[in-house]
């Protein structure tokens, strides 16, 4: 097994961030208070949540890391509600389409028994699952309103020959899941290729045998187009519906 880095590892990695830093300074970005304050957030929120987890992992059961998913989801959604600004009700779609993506997957997961139930399992898998389906939102909405923006006339246009707003609308929603997916696409059509992921670099520092790690990441990369594509499905769904008025017309959107 590989030795886990002591502290004092840890604190040699801030040179790192001073190197972001001297970067961001020497060229005069504008962000090196950001850089420190990201690391800092980033420090302070793992030694909180290492501190949680490591209670929840003994003390919680399932009614715990359920209860801490549920937490990560509504995060989530308040995250993804950003990128869909000036969309009206963009949190409870986005919330929506994360907590259907993510109760789906880990639902096939669980019940097909790939996983178990125990926190520590499905805390850090949930984790992964809440994050893909927030990016996935994101995306999602942002795709949505840069549409309902720069559409606007060819989709007045439909809609003034008579066509429902849920056909005038259809090209612009396809647009949207398919923009959503293709991260997800691209890194799992190059997985091992360029990089090997998260998950499957993890275990073999930890000393797992590489084809042991590697079944281990497939079922992560299957899980998260999972979770991408229903999290962007009913994300792009629901904040449709939001978008047109009891008129079936287009409401005013904010420029991105």
């Amino acid at each position: 097994m590989t030795d886990i880095p002591s502290w004092t590892a840890v604190a040699v990695s801030v040179l790192l961030v001073l190197v972001a830093v001297a970067i961001a300074s020497w060229q005069r970005l504008g962000i090196s208070r950001e850089i420190v304050i990201a690391a800092v957030r980033a420090f302070v929120q793992l030694l909180a949540v290492g501190a949680a987890l490591a209670w929840l992992f003994v003390h919680a059961g399932l009614a715990g890391a359920l209860a801490w998913i549920v937490a990560m989801t509504i995060v989530a959604a308040n995250e993804s509600r950003r990128r869909g600004r000036g969309i009206p009700r963009a949190y409870w779609s986005a919330l929506l389409g994360i907590v259907t993506g993510t109760a789906a997957t880990l639902g096939v997961l669980v019940l097909g028994g790939v996983i178990s139930t125990a926190p520590q399992v499905l805390i850090p898998i949930g984790g992964m699952v809440v994050s893909g389906s927030m990016q996935a939102a994101s995306l999602t909405l942002t795709s949505l309103r840069r549409s309902a923006v720069e559409n606007r006339p060819a989709i007045e246009a439909a809609l003034s020959l008579g066509l429902p707003a849920t056909v005038a609308f259809a090209r612009d929603m396809r647009t949207a899941v398919r923009t959503a997916l293709v991260p997800t696409i691209d890194s799992t059509r190059v997985v091992g290729l360029i990089s090997l992921p998260g998950t499957m670099t993890g275990l073999i520092i930890a000393g797992v045998d590489p084809l042991e790690a590697i079944r281990y990441q497939i079922i992560v990369m299957y899980m998260l187009l999972a979770a991408w594509a229903v999290s962007a499905l009913v994300t792009a769904r629901a904040a449709q519906g939001s978008l047109f008025d009891d008129a079936q017309r287009l409401i005013p959107i904010p420029a991105p």
